[in-house]
């Protein structure tokens, strides 16, 4: 009965996350969806809590680690939510590391024991006594890749959160001969396996596992800070494949369907995303991409300052807006100022419409959610191709915060760190706005000729603060 129980538990919440991702895929549908996705793991946390031993420690611990969450949630901020979500995959990779070396010394310790001994086990480790050899082997290969896919994740999300934070240089860097280095500790990790079938030691299992903590870290300081959205996505992919894999290990169906799932997911997700950079999706795979391969492009001429009093003149006296929010938006928590002047300027009616690239921000997703929190209507969001073809025929272009989604280095310059990457062509508008705090670079250290064209206009400031000096302004 407790088993049927479980298993009809589990197979509902598995139903919930689907619809969960389901829903995620649109903006009206995404409430509704987050709430799916904790009912479901709501129930499958109360039905694991109500099969297994030892629950009351287990629900300690849980609500020790709710209590945990909810002060850190409290206390993030929403420009602080990519390193957050990559912190979050470094304690699913590390979580994956140490179920696998507990489920290796359980084995062993079942394996030490007598028949009669055998027979008064309970939990798992009555599940591994009933194993027989040859299911024993595909355990060890099951806990051997979910130790390796953790241990990637891990060092890989750590340096992901690092670089996200700024606390680690974003620009991508390697080690003499890098690709030689991971293809050696990739050969070198597939020999410690064999290793590990035929000894049953532990000691293989623990050298992979600082094999791949240096994959993990050499693969993610390989690239480059530009490319850090679609590193997180992959991350979140690998972080649910070392959860299904744990699944297997563990016996636990639902778990291997939630890991394959975020897993699934999380490698279309890149893929999408690659595709939309123009990236190869074997090479975000590999790491080391987003770094040059010459000197950059010279760039003449020089940046024109515009005042308030300019940017409102431009945009009293034009007929259609689109404004590029980016991670300076986020940054200034500028998006209710940005909601406020896109809704002053459709009620004198002009066309205003957001250009959202896929990359915009340091998580996918990041300004639509920005642009959601701040109401702003979702029929005028629209993405990268939907928009890109309407620059020339628009009159002013706003950029908020964005510095490489608009970079015409992009196209320009074959040596630049972003060459061949799919830009808002926001520079073929009639009239340029940037909106920006001063003459840096920005986050991933590449110089952007957009700042410098004879139709640009820099408007420096914190973002929040000149546009709550414009809005009174437009009228």
């Amino acid at each position: 009965m407790e088993m049927g129980f479980t298993t009809a538990a589990y197979v509902i919440a598995a139903v919930l996350f689907i619809l969960s991702l389901g829903g995620l895929s649109g903006q009206e549908s995404a409430k509704r969806a987050v709430w799916y996705g904790i009912a479901g793991m709501a129930l499958a946390v109360i039905a694991t809590l109500a099969a297994a031993q030892g629950a009351w420690l287990a629900a300690v611990l849980i609500a020790a680690g709710g209590v945990i969450g909810w002060i850190v949630a409290q206390r993030v901020q929403m420009t602080e939510m990519p390193q957050l979500v990559a912190a979050m995959h470094s304690l699913v990779g590390l979580a994956a590391v140490f179920i696998g070396f507990n489920a290796d010394l359980e084995l062993s310790r079942v394996l030490a024991m007598d028949d009669a001994a055998r027979k008064t086990l309970e939990g798992f480790a009555a599940l591994l006594a009933k194993k027989t050899e040859v299911e024993q082997t595909i355990l060890r290969v099951e806990v051997f890749l979910g130790v390796f896919i953790g241990a990637v994740t891990f060092t890989g999300s750590v340096i992901a959160f690092g670089k996200l934070a700024g606390r680690v240089d974003g620009k991508a860097k390697k080690l003499p001969g890098g690709h030689a280095l991971n293809a050696g500790a990739a050969i070198g990790s597939l020999v410690l396996m064999g290793v590990y079938l035929q000894t049953g030691a532990i000691w293989p299992l623990i050298a992979m596992t600082l094999l791949a903590f240096f994959i993990g870290y050499h693969l993610i300081m390989g690239i480059g800070g530009a490319d850090m959205p679609v590193v997180v996505s992959m991350l979140n992919s690998y972080s649910g494949w070392a959860a299904s894999a744990i699944g297997f290990s563990l016996s636990n169906d639902l778990l291997i369907v939630v890991g394959a799932l975020v897993g699934s997911s999380g490698a279309i997700l890149s893929y999408i995303m690659c595709k939309a950079m123009n990236r190869s999706f074997i090479s975000v795979i590999l790491g080391g991409f987003g770094g040059t391969t010459g000197p950059a492009m010279e760039i003449t001429g020089e940046q024109v300052a515009i005042d308030t009093d300019g940017v409102a003149a431009a945009l009293n006296d034009a007929d259609s807006v689109i404004i590029i929010p980016g991670y300076g938006m986020a940054v200034a928590q500028a998006q209710q100022a940005v909601s406020e002047l896109t809704r002053k300027l459709r009620a004198r009616g002009k066309n205003v419409r957001f250009a959202i690239h896929p990359v915009a921000g340091r998580l996918p997703g990041h300004m639509n959610v920005l642009l959601a929190e701040a109401k702003v209507p979702y029929d005028i969001v629209l993405e990268m191709d939907e928009i890109n073809d309407d620059f020339p025929s628009t009159d002013v272009a706003i950029v908020i915060g964005s510095n490489d989604i608009v970079n015409p280095a992009a196209q320009e310059d074959p040596n630049s760190p972003i060459a061949g990457m799919p830009v808002l062509e926001c520079w073929k508008a009639k009239m340029v706005i940037v909106s920006k705090r001063g003459q840096g670079t920005g986050y991933s250290g590449i110089e952007n000729p957009l700042f410098y064209k004879e139709n640009t206009r820099m408007f420096y400031g914190d973002a929040k603060k000149s546009l709550d000096a414009l809005l009174p302004l437009i009228n």
